[in-house]
C-alpha cells in the first residue's frame, strides 16, 4: 500500500502539467444450452425440466466437469449497480488479452507463455451474445463515448492458448482455457434475497425503505396512492396496473438518484426485457398487519400471488440457469460516487453489498462436491473509476472497500471464498500531474470531463482537458465511513466523470494497448490458477 497523505485538502481545479504515463501499477446439459465436448452426451439426455431444481443442478453440474475433462471452462461472472463499469471491464479484459497488452503482474502473460487469446462463437444458443464488436466501436469513435449500460444477461467466450509453467506438461504441448464472460444487471443479483422472504415480509421491508425517502416525489406520490387502498378489498386489475406504475417510477428514481448506489427488489421492474407488461411485474407491496386474515379475492392475495409467480418465474430460473453455475466473480462497485454523496450512499452502498454477498454460495469442497454442486471459490470486489483519484490515494480507497466488505461480511454470514478488494480502473480515462499551489505541489489528474459536470463553480464542456485536484481520501477508512457528511462538507473529496481516453489514433485505427490500474491483478487473481 502506498504512504498515507497527512490531513485533508479540499479539491479544485488546477492547470495540466507534464503528464506522466498511463500505467500504474449457462451449462445446463441440454441441447442448445450445453458446454463444448461430446462426453456429457449422454447425461443431455435427459428431460431436465422433470427433475426437481436440486436433481437438475447436480445433473448440469456432472455434465460440466465432465465436460471440462475435454475441454477446460471458467465461467466468469461479471455484475455491478448502475454505473458501476461492467460492459467497459469486460471489453477491457478482451482486449488486452488478444491483443497482447500490457499486463505485468498477470504472470502467464509476465512470463510469456500465453501464445494467444481469441474470440469464439457464442457457447450457448439461449443466451443474447455480449456486444463486444459495437461497444468498442463507441469505445475508439471520434470521439469516444462510453457503451450503454447492461440491461440483460449476455454472455461471451474467449479462448486462451497457452503453455504451462512446468516442464513435464509443456511436454504435452500447448493447453487451452475457455473464458465464458458472464454479464448480467447487479439488480438482477439483489433479486435472489426474494427468495428467502414471503410477500409480507417483503411488503413491510419495502414500505420501511420507501418511508425513509421522505424528499422523493415519487415515493411520496405511490405512498399516497397506498393509503388509499383497501389490502382486503377485491382484487382490481386497474388498480394493480397503476400500483405497479408508481412503484416502478419510485424504484426509478433511487436508481437515477446521485445519493444512491443500489435499489430495492425485484430488479425487473426496472430491466423487464421480454417481461415488460407481464402480470408478473404487476404487483406491488400492500400496507397491513403481518398475519392479518387475506380472503382468496382479495387485493393482497392477488398480489401475493403475483409475487411468488415472480420469483418461480423469474428469480429461480435466473439463480438455477446462469448464476448457480459460476466459477468465479467480480462485483464492481462504485465507491467514489458514493463517498461523493455522503453517508446515505455509503449506507446504502453497504446495505447493497451484503445482498450481494448473502446471494453468494461461496467456498471451496472435496473433488466429489465440487462436481455434485459448482461453487464460487473466488470473488474480486473492485472500487471502479480509480483512474478518478491520484495513485497515492488509492490504498486509501482500497482499504474503505475493505471496511466497507468486513461489516457486510460480518452481517452475511459470509466464509469459505477467497475474497480479493482492488481499486481499479479496466480503462484509464486520465493521467497523472502535479501542480504548484502556493508552496504545496498538488498531485493532479488530467483528463477531459464530460460535458456538463461541475467543480465549484466551472463547467466543462466535454471537449476541453482539465486539470484536477481530487482530493486526499481520509487515512482512516473508519471516519471516511462514519463521518462521511463531514468530510463531504468540508470539500475533502469532489470527483468529476471524464470522458474515453481517445483510443484511435490519426489514421482511425485502435491504438494498442488499452490504459488500465490494476486490470492485470484481477487477472490473476481470477484465472491465473487455472494457467499453471
Amino acid at each position: 500500500m502506498l504512504p498515507a497523505r497527512r490531513g485533508l485538502k479540499t479539491s479544485g481545479v488546477c492547470m495540466p502539467a507534464d503528464p506522466q504515463g498511463y500505467n500504474l501499477g449457462a451449462c445446463a446439459v441440454r441441447p442448445g444450452n450445453c458446454r463444448p465436448g461430446k462426453l456429457h452426451s449422454e447425461v443431455s439426455e435427459l428431460r431436465l425440466p422433470d427433475l426437481p431444481d436440486t436433481a437438475r443442478e447436480v445433473v448440469q453440474n456432472v455434465g460440466g466437469a465432465l465436460s471440462d475433462l475435454v475441454s477446460p471452462t471458467i465461467r466468469l461472472g461479471v455484475t455491478g449497480l448502475a454505473r458501476s463499469g461492467k460492459t467497459v471491464f469486460i471489453c477491457a479484459l478482451v482486449r488486452n488479452l488478444a491483443s497482447g497488452g500490457r499486463l505485468p503482474f498477470f504472470e502467464a502473460v509476465a512470463q510469456g507463455r500465453i501464445k494467444r487469446a481469441y474470440l469464439e462463437p457464442q457457447p450457448d444458443d439461449t443466451v443474447a451474445r455480449f456486444a463486444y464488436e459495437t461497444h468498442v466501436a463507441k469505445l475508439t469513435s471520434n470521439p469516444p463515448s462510453w457503451p450503454e449500460s447492461t440491461n440483460r444477461i449476455s454472455q461471451l467466450r474467449i479462448t486462451i492458448e497457452y503453455e504451462p509453467d512446468s516442464f513435464w506438461r509443456r511436454l504435452v504441448g500447448t493447453r487451452k482455457l475457455h473464458l465464458d464472460i458472464v454479464d448480467y444487471p447487479g439488480e438482477w443479483l439483489l433479486d435472489l434475497s426474494l427468495l428467502d422472504l414471503d410477500y409480507a415480509s417483503w411488503s413491510q421491508a419495502t414500505l420501511k425503505a420507501a418511508r425513509a425517502h421522505t424528499g422523493n416525489d415519487a415515493a411520496n406520490a405511490w405512498l399516497k396512492f397506498l393509503g388509499d387502498l383497501n389490502p382486503i378489498g377485491p382484487q382490481d386489475e386497474q388498480v394493480a396496473l397503476r400500483g405497479a406504475q408508481l412503484f416502478r417510477a419510485f424504484l426509478q428514481s433511487i436508481r437515477v438518484a446521485s445519493t444512491m448506489q443500489s435499489t430495492l427488489p425485484p430488479g425487473r421492474f426496472l430491466l423487464p426485457g421480454e417481461l415488460a407488461d407481464s402480470p408478473m411485474l404487476t404487483f406491488m407491496p400492500l400496507d397491513a398487519e403481518t398475519g392479518a386474515d387475506m380472503p382468496d379475492g382479495s387485493l393482497w392475495a392477488m398480489m401475493a400471488r403475483r409475487y411468488e409467480a415472480y420469483k418461480a418465474n423469474v428469480v429461480k430460473p435466473f439463480f438455477r440457469d446462469h448464476f448457480a453455475l459460476l466459477d468465479r466473480q467480480i462485483v464492481l462497485v462504485d465507491a467514489l460516487s458514493a463517498l461523493n454523496s455522503g453517508p446515505a450512499a455509503l449506507t446504502d452502498l453497504e446495505q447493497a453489498l451484503e445482498s450481494i454477498l448473502t446471494s453468494f454460495r461461496p467456498g471451496r469442497a472435496g473433488w466429489l462436491a465440487n462436481i455434485l454442486t459448482r461453487r464460487i471459490d473466488r470473488i474480486v470486489f473492485a472500487a471502479t473509476k480509480a483512474d478518478h483519484l491520484h495513485h497515492t490515494s488509492h490504498g486509501r480507497l482500497e482499504a474503505i472497500m475493505e471496511k466497507l466488505m468486513e461489516r457486510a461480511i460480518a452481517r452475511a454470514s459470509f466464509a469459505g471464498a477467497d475474497v480479493k478488494v482492488l481499486a481499479m480502473a479496466a480503462l484509464r480515462a486520465t493521467r497523472e500531474a502535479e501542480a504548484q499551489h502556493g508552496a504545496d505541489l498538488l498531485p493532479c489528474i488530467i483528463g477531459i470531463p464530460l460535458a456538463g459536470e461541475r467543480l465549484d463553480t466551472r463547467v466543462f464542456n466535454g471537449q476541453k482537458e482539465a486539470g484536477i485536484f481530487p482530493g486526499d481520501l481520509p487515512a482512516d477508512p473508519a471516519e471516511a465511513i462514519d463521518k462521511a457528511s463531514a468530510v463531504k462538507a468540508q470539500g475533502a473529496v469532489r470527483f468529476v466523470r471524464f470522458r474515453p481516453p481517445d483510443l484511435a489514433n490519426d489514421t482511425g485505427h485502435e491504438t494498442a494497448p488499452w490504459p488500465h490500474i490494476r486490470l492485470d491483478r484481477a487477472l490473476e487473481f481470477l484465472i491465473g490458477d487455472r494457467l499453471t
